[in-house]
């Protein structure tokens, strides 16, 4: 436990002022009263129970940042990282900087930052394995990294960098508000190491000495209504009017009108490409395992409904061919179980999946996880029925059949279901270039192109090898116009998207700058792809053609439809621009971390870059 030395100076203590009752959010200040049942609870740090007698020990504490003094000397990360013994290439705390102007009235804005301790502390909401807790003590979000498994959803929701994914030790980790010091009465360690008297901390609202403003936003700050958070700002000296960041990210901070008013974050058409290029070698991205499982798991949706819906509704020759309908369903089982495990070992603690279903309550993790394990079971338990119907031999006449049923129409509306979740993983206002209605058309969209299209190809190509029949019109028919529908629903999503984006103003129109740009010919190969395919789809469905040429084309529809789909999906990954803070040119920086490791500094442990990631 951490005790102050005795020869502590004054500035290290926390300070006592009268409090308000609420935060300018409306919220309450005070979390707890000393006589509710969790103010009776002790604290366990470190092993050992704590009860300080800290009379605002129950109000919600954060952080002051006094941009006017802070002098970049980084001693607030370097206190951080020494108390929490942090790898180089981690930091719970930060120092970046934004700058503007130009000479001799160039400005240049230094920016600490850790985590917040958000009122609406959405990492909590986000986490499936619940690692999150915000305490009434102080209000601190803390977060345990055993519980963590390492899927970083936390890092994708939080719009301030702070949850930390260690992909050597494969979890997540962050601030912890230094309770320990709060405990013995001191402020934190990066409060206590500011050389320049920057960083402050206490009651949130109650404003430290020598301070003019206490605002809840500075400039290159994300919107504080995402989270709530729960630090403060001074910036009285004047600014430029446009601020740029030294890192990579293609964003600056205009403000609307010249001389007054918030800096908010635009497309900064320096760092944009000018030239339409193809951008090939930065498709790839750490995300790769989710492309291949989104994709999988919507075709797999997409073709079961297909089967199953299309022989009850009476899909022409379908019901004459069960080997083919038998081969498809454990093809699909297959293929969704090797999604599946793809996106396991994309975790940090692959062997710790199971705690994926412990925050069903608020994480869309953990929907998404459950509604796609009940879609998984039913499936395979209709395909086991479906080929093997002497497991059910054992059950009262016709109750396997009956059971077969319901659990093919369970699966029926389990499928969508998942489909569902699994667009809401995306929608998050820290990634404006996911927050839009267009990523479940597209989901959908991929369902009901790529799951008709596989049954479809695998049918003519076994008609073609004379292992089932051949594949009459009006089944080429009804399956092409459902992958048309699938077809025409993606694009109109995309053209909306795009021209949400368009219009969006700030990261979410960088993005789509990047990708009409950087990507722009990547980017129309796959909208052309797209279109050819559904023309290509248009042509078989009306010609319906048979034997070769069958087998041929569908195979072609579903080749140009599912790399016009890979391709989109990577785009999906890689163009996202996060309302990250600003790092500097060398720390904090996508582009410096890219180069590091292209030319082996990341070889190099005090360059604080890992060499590989997971």
């Amino acid at each position: 436990m951490q005790q102050p030395r005795p020869d502590e100076p004054d500035y290290a203590f926390l300070p006592r002022r009268p409090a308000p009752e609420r935060s300018r959010w409306g919220t309450p200040i005070e979390l707890a009263r000393p006589e509710d049942p969790v103010a009776r609870e002790p604290l366990r740090i470190n092993g050992r129970e704590s009860r300080s007698d800290n009379p605002d020990r129950y109000r919600q504490h954060g952080f002051y940042f006094n941009a006017d003094n802070c002098i970049g000397c980084h001693a607030c990360e370097t206190a951080c990282a020494e108390k929490n013994g942090l790898p180089p290439y981690l930091a719970y705390r930060s120092v970046g900087y934004v700058e503007g102007g130009t000479w001799p009235a160039y400005r240049r804005i230094n920016i600490s930052m850790a985590c917040n301790h958000c009122e609406n502390p959405v990492c909590l909401k986000g986490c499936p394995t619940r690692a999150y807790t915000k305490y009434a003590e102080y209000g601190a979000v803390l977060q345990d990294p055993d519980i963590c498994f390492g899927c970083g959803y936390c890092t994708w929701v939080c719009p301030y960098n702070a949850p930390q994914l260690d992909l050597e030790r494969g979890h997540v980790h962050k601030c912890n508000m230094c309770i320990d010091r709060l405990e013995a009465g001191l402020k934190p360690a990066c409060v206590a190491a500011c050389l320049g008297g920057a960083l402050d901390f206490g009651v949130i609202e109650t404003v430290p000495e020598n301070r003019v403003q206490c605002e809840a936003a500075i400039p290159g700050f994300p919107d504080p209504a995402i989270t709530r958070p729960n630090i403060r700002f001074q910036q009285a000296a004047s600014t430029p009017d446009e601020l740029a960041r030294p890192d990579s990210v293609p964003v600056r901070y205009v403000r609307e009108t010249p001389g007054q008013g918030e800096h908010r974050p635009r497309p900064d058409p320096l760092k944009l490409s000018r030239r339409r290029g193809w951008g090939l070698g930065r498709l790839r991205s750490r995300e790769d395992p989710l492309v291949v499982f989104t994709l999988a798991t919507q075709l797999v949706v997409g073709a079961f409904l297909a089967l199953f819906l299309g022989e009850r509704l009476g899909l022409p020759g379908l019901g004459a061919a069960e080997a083919l309908r038998h081969g498809l369903l454990a093809g699909l089982f297959a293929l969704q179980t090797l999604a599946i495990a793809l996106s396991t070992l994309h975790l940090g603690r692959p062997h710790r999946f199971y705690r994926a279903f412990n925050n069903l309550r608020w994480s869309p993790v953990s929907r998404e996880v459950a509604s796609l394990a009940v879609f998984y079971n039913l499936m395979g338990g209709y395909m086991v029925l479906e080929l093997f119907p002497a497991v059910a031999a054992w059950l009262p006449a016709g109750w396997g059949a009956a059971l077969r049923e319901g659990l093919g129409w369970a699966a029926t509306l389990a499928g969508p279901a998942t489909l569902w979740f699994m667009h809401r993983i995306y929608r998050i206002p820290a990634r404006p270039f996911w927050n839009h209605w267009q990523v479940l058309t597209a989901f959908y969209g991929s369902a009901l192109v790529l799951g008709p299209l596989a049954v479809l190809a695998a049918w003519a190509l076994a008609a073609a090898a004379g292992l089932a029949p051949s594949v009459p019109g009006p089944a080429q028919s009804m399956l092409g116009l459902a992958a048309l529908a699938g077809l025409g629903l993606e694009g109109f999503g995309l053209w909306r998207h795009a021209r949400a984006m368009r219009r969006e103003g700030g990261l979410g129109t960088a993005a789509h700058l990047e990708q009409t740009t950087r990507f722009g010919w990547t980017y129309l190969a796959r909208n052309g792809a797209l279109v050819l395919a559904a023309g290509l789809v248009a042509t078989l469905a009306w010609m319906a053609p048979t034997g070769a040429a069958a087998a041929a084309g569908w195979t072609a529809a579903l080749f140009l439809a599912g790399a016009a789909e890979l391709v989109g999906r990577a785009l999906f990954y890689v163009l996202v621009i996060p309302t990250t803070m600003p790092g500097a040119f060398f720390w904090k920086n996508p582009g410096f971390q890219d180069h590091a490791r292209a030319v082996g500094l990341a070889r190099m442990p005090q360059v604080g870059v890992l060499e590989r990631t997971h």
